[in-house]
């Protein structure tokens, strides 16, 4: 009986990765060590090596561009005062408070990603740049002493607003990829599921959670005017 002698060397690539992260180096530097580790114990000629590399980076090469792109644009619009002209804007709303935007907010991310419109929102560049400012901008028109801790626990909420809404919202979008996995794998075990109903089922969760996070939301209020008090 043969047996397939397995070489388990190229596996310290990972160990590698494991050791740079713990040390902190530089990520880039520490996947292209990794690579090279692999590549050697696993007997690839430096050729090839150097090739698959190269290969692999020609392939990627646009993918630095999506998500630079986008962050360049932001940086540059904040660079130019749309964090103030943000909090401007919002101050004149009188009756706004911090949670009532977050509840806005809330429904309309939460909605948007029932409908599959997942990019409408994110942390990076809607978050950061408009809803957190704003939320801040709310809490100090009501009350001009904010500190610092406030203002930490308005951006958390901020972000855990976009979190929950995206999270329960997209569970309802029949297209969603993780209901086509569960309907995968309940096919798998013999149980036929529409997708369609699987995502029917999501819609008295996701408005559970938008109750649930709303009256975060109005608590946030409550802690805001104690704070400031």
């Amino acid at each position: 009986m043969n047996q397939t002698v397995v070489n388990l060397w190229p596996l310290l690539g990972v160990a590698v990765i494991i050791a740079g992260f713990v040390l902190r180096a530089h990520p880039v530097l520490v996947v292209i060590a990794a690579c090279f580790v692999t590549g050697f114990t696993a007997a690839m000629p430096v050729e090839q090596l150097l090739a698959t590399l190269g290969t692999a980076f020609v392939k990627t090469r646009n993918l630095p561009m999506i998500l630079l792109l986008p962050i360049a644009a932001i940086g540059l619009l904040e660079r130019h005062g749309l964090k103030e002209h943000a909090q401007a804007s919002i101050a004149r709303i009188k009756s706004a408070t911090t949670g009532r935007l977050l509840i806005v907010y809330l429904a309309i991310r939460e909605l948007a990603a029932a409908f599959g419109l997942t990019s409408i929102g994110g942390h990076p560049n809607m978050v950061r740049p408009l809803i957190a400012p704003m939320a801040e901008g709310a809490a100090e028109v009501r009350y001009p002493n904010v500190t610092m801790e406030m203002r930490y626990r308005i951006r958390a909420m901020a972000a855990a607003t976009d979190n929950v809404g995206l999270f329960f919202g997209e569970d309802i979008f029949v297209a969603f990829g993780a209901i086509v996995l569960m309907q995968t794998i309940l096919r798998g075990e013999g149980l036929e599921v529409d997708p369609l109903h699987m995502a029917l089922w999501g819609i008295p969760t996701a408005i559970c959670a938008f109750i649930i996070h709303s009256w975060r939301l109005y608590r946030l209020d409550r802690y805001l005017a104690r704070s400031a008090a």
